[in-house]
């Protein structure tokens, strides 16, 4: 039994529901026994089966289940909240053992899934590709452990550091980056919770937000400020665009939002920047120059990848 290469197949599972479990983390787990994969699963939406349920939901013939093994990549639940205990239902299906990939830090879990599985004697192993779950859980271990939303920044500029021109006239956006890098953001727009800019880029592009060119699961817009066109779709605007940053984060977490993906101007990106709350920025660099304009953001951090997209460059920086 391969235990890296089961709990990676977990994390694919999880990783292909990402944008559609929230407030739920996107977990991925699956039944093993006899050599093979009987079952799979991943959580569904809110109010729906997690990971685990549907991964024993999935097999024809339950009597498989006893002396099964079962791969997750975050600790199974312990409480009644929306759906019943997920280790509850395990210990009931008879299997034998749960693999683990990441502990849950939620104050109603936090260990005691774990501990009700070893207590009615299955065994459990706890850690296994720990890293590469956690990162696929990094949106819901951001929330637990910092009490915030995870926050991607993203902007486009040109060769020479534009993200915006003065010679602007109308109030559609102008496109820096190519048409395949947007739909891209389209479907990054589609995984993350909410999605956030201030009140002059609603007066100034009238963006719509959506996933549009990817599919329909659309993010939360969130405003700051008080724009001139008030967007009847946005679900929390501030009024005050000079909010602080820790502020406007405690809002959205006590929302219960679990990611953020920050597309505002200059000045919300760098407001983020500057007080140091972000988690990664995802960066898009045209050949073409603008010449004059609004300069870009500057960041500095680790630099996880960096690819060609036709004639953009992407970056992908880390905050460390």
């Amino acid at each position: 039994m391969n235990y890296n290469l089961l709990m990676q197949r977990c994390i694919d599972l999880g990783n292909s529901a990402l944008g559609f479990t929230y407030p739920n983390p996107n977990v991925g787990a699956l039944i093993f026994k006899d050599g093979k994969i009987i079952g799979e699963g991943f959580t569904g939406s809110h109010g729906k089966n997690h990971a685990e349920i549907n991964a024993i939901e999935s097999v024809k013939n339950k009597d498989d289940l006893e002396d099964s093994s079962l791969f997750v990549t975050l600790e199974p639940c312990s409480h009644y909240g929306k759906t019943p205990p997920c280790s509850k239902r395990i210990i009931e299906s008879k299997i034998k053992t749960v693999v683990i990939g990441c502990k849950d830090p939620n104050i109603l879990v936090n260990g005691s899934g774990i501990e009700m599985l070893k207590n009615n004697n299955l065994n459990v192993q706890v850690g296994i590709l720990e890293k590469k779950c956690f990162e696929s859980l990094k949106r819901f271990m951001t929330f637990q452990k910092q009490n915030r939303p995870y926050i991607i920044l993203k902007w486009a500029e040109s060769i020479d550091g534009i993200i915006s021109p003065n010679n602007k006239n109308d109030d559609r956006p102008v496109w820096i980056s190519n048409e395949i890098s947007r739909q891209l953001v389209h479907k990054w727009r589609s995984q993350e919770h909410a999605i956030l800019v201030g009140s002059k880029t609603i007066d100034s592009d009238s963006p719509l937000l959506d996933s549009r060119n990817w599919n329909k699961n659309n993010p939360i817009k969130v405003v700051i400020g008080n724009p001139k066109k008030r967007d009847k779709n946005a679900k929390y605007i501030f009024n005050d665009c000079d909010l602080e940053i820790k502020t406007i984060t405690k809002y959205l977490y006590d929302k219960n939002i679990q990611s953020v993906l920050v597309e505002g101007g200059k000045k919300t990106l760098d407001n983020f920047i500057n007080n140091g709350i972000w988690d990664e920025a995802r960066i898009f660099k045209s050949k073409d120059k603008m010449y004059e304009g609004v300069s870009a953001p500057k960041i500095t951090g680790l630099k996880l990848s960096e690819k060609k997209i036709k004639k953009d460059t992407l970056s992908i920086i880390k905050n460390c």
